[in-house]
């Protein structure tokens, strides 16, 4: 895994007023954890029922995840309204790669606090540090038969490069995953 950047901040857009995004710490865990599971409760709102469940991960996951990998946080006024995960590997959706890359997890925006596309900004801003760290390929999975979610993707220039069967997932059984990627600038 590559060492983080000197500056372990992102600046985003700057009209988005004071959104910014920093690594995680241990003082975020509790703030991570209802990220994630506002989102699976939009998610299910929407009639989403296979991919995340509320309650499902835990602030040891993403301390776990700290400790392999990156978790950003966004941050407007003072309070988190973002985060993703990033990867240096995945084996378990991808296998052994020839060209490394950086692997995107958990993306996730809370839609009360932000305004709209602020999800793509965090993902640029995720592609943005896989390219600081030397790398030309992001990839990221969603739920097979998840389409709003791989459009959501396709329409950030992802495209859909395979399908990973029976993924094992760290709150609960295997789930079938769309794999996707987007070769960044070099």
């Amino acid at each position: 895994m590559p060492a983080c950047e000197d500056r372990a901040v992102i600046d985003l857009d700057p009209r988005l007023d004071d959104l910014r995004c920093r690594l995680a710490r241990d003082a975020d865990l509790a703030s991570l954890v209802r990220l994630r599971d506002d989102a699976a409760r939009r998610l299910l709102a929407l009639g989403v029922t296979g991919q995340w469940q509320p309650g499902e991960l835990g602030e040891d996951h993403f301390r776990r995840i700290m400790e392999t990998g990156e978790v950003w946080l966004a941050e407007a006024g003072g309070r988190a309204v973002g985060a993703w995960e990033l990867w240096w590997e995945d084996e378990d959706a991808w296998g052994p790669q020839a060209v490394p890359a950086g692997y995107v997890h958990r993306l996730m925006v809370d839609r009360a606090s932000v305004p709209p596309g602020t999800g793509r900004r965090l993902l640029r801003a995720a592609e943005r540090r896989v390219a600081g760290a030397g790398r030309t390929l992001v990839r990221l999975d969603c739920l097979a038969g998840n389409e709003p979610l791989t459009a959501y993707y396709l329409g950030a220039g992802y495209r859909v490069v395979g399908r990973k069967e029976g993924k094992p997932q760290p709150g609960g059984t295997p789930k079938s995953f769309t794999l996707l990627e987007k070769a960044l600038a070099g």
